[in-house]
């Protein structure tokens, strides 16, 4: 089952069809209202959709506008309002729902509905298929494998599809919205050396993630430019999953010589590491410093709020729903890799290591 957004901009002025009324479109709502009796803000009222006018009202206000043969702007023209289909893995876990509000906020500004769905509902074959049945634009893949057949699919068939932070690398014809995954994870580690730390920890994700992987790469070119050869004991590879991670950082706390600093992957597992930091009798940042890496709302509202690598989840939203109707118009991305930059939050959760 899809959730449907709606567009800015459903709600327009009337516009004449065949016929110039006198005094302009405020002079054909004041007609409109003498005819059924009614006041000028409620004709509005039913202009813009407004639901707090009776059912009758309403229809014998509907019959006047359209006796005077006026629709809202682009009604006639544009037909059926323009959408497009957007698909998670699921809608679990505070990055999901900080790309979604960003894909739907990017839509109303484009003026598109934004479908959204789950591929643990339904395969991407099925969506790609409701996607030409429902006459859509294209499709915004989210955090999703796309099989070999898929991708097949969207090139020959020239479907419009656009993906963010895709598990697998995706073939060159089919762009992708991420961000510094890199540079990101890179500089995480290198605020947590130049607080003193050295022993440094990581919790990763899955090594198939593409944007888990380029995180992970970042932390060990931070520690090999400080001269430290990364400790392959030091890092587990967790889904984005805050019970994984609450395992593993145990684990990880449990070593003859713990880490004093853990960078996790992402928001959840930065959590994670915090609910193991409390079983081991840990303080955070006092024996334990942890850096996230996506900067959702829930990590200003961590105890203590966490110092994470910030992802622009608005502007990757606005690009992704940008990109797919440039597809839709036939015009090709500058790119076929958009990455958009990270930057570093420092909050209460680092701190120097105790001596």
């Amino acid at each position: 089952m899809a959730l449907k957004y709606g567009s800015a901009g459903g709600g327009g002025a009337l516009t004449a069809r065949g016929a110039r009324a006198p005094g302009g479109r405020h002079g054909v709502i004041s007609e409109v209202a003498r005819a059924a009796q009614v006041s000028v803000s409620t004709v509005s009222k039913v202009v813009h959709g407004h639901r707090d006018v009776g059912e009758a009202t309403r229809s014998r206000v509907e019959a006047l506008l359209a006796e005077h043969g006026f629709v809202r702007p682009g009604a006639a023209a544009a037909g059926p309002p323009r959408q497009i289909v957007t698909v998670f893995r699921d809608l679990a876990g505070p990055y999901t729902l900080e790309v979604a509000r960003g894909i739907v906020n990017g839509a109303a500004e484009a003026g598109v509905h934004a479908t959204i769905g789950m591929t643990n509902r339904q395969p991407i074959a099925r969506w790609l298929d409701d996607c030409e049945a429902l006459g859509a634009l294209g499709m915004i893949l989210v955090i999703s494998m796309l099989a070999e057949r898929d991708q097949q699919r969207i090139v020959e068939q020239h479907i419009p599809v656009v993906l963010v932070d895709p598990l697998s690398e995706p073939v060159i014809e089919i762009p992708s919205v991420g961000v510094t995954n890199w540079r990101g994870g890179r500089g995480a580690v290198e605020h947590l050396l130049g607080l003193g730390h050295r022993r440094i920890g990581m919790l990763a994700g899955r090594p198939h993630s593409v944007a888990g992987s380029a995180r992970l790469h970042g932390y060990r070119a931070a520690l090999e430019e400080a001269g430290i050869a990364p400790d392959p004991a030091l890092v587990k590879s967790t889904d984005f999953d805050f019970d994984e991670a609450v395992t593993a950082g145990a684990e990880l706390l449990a070593l003859p010589e713990p880490p004093t600093a853990l960078f996790a992957a992402s928001d959840a597992q930065a959590l994670g590491a915090l609910e193991a930091a409390r079983r081991a009798g840990l303080s955070v940042p006092a024996g334990l410093s942890v850096v996230s890496f996506d900067d959702t709302a829930v990590a200003a509202m961590a105890s203590p709020p966490l110092t994470a690598v910030a992802q622009p989840f608005e502007d990757m939203g606005r690009v992704a729903v940008r990109t797919l109707v440039e597809l839709a118009e036939g015009r090709a991305p500058a790119t076929p890799r958009l990455e958009l930059a990270t930057r570093l939050v420092v909050r209460e959760s680092t701190a120097g290591p105790r001596r």
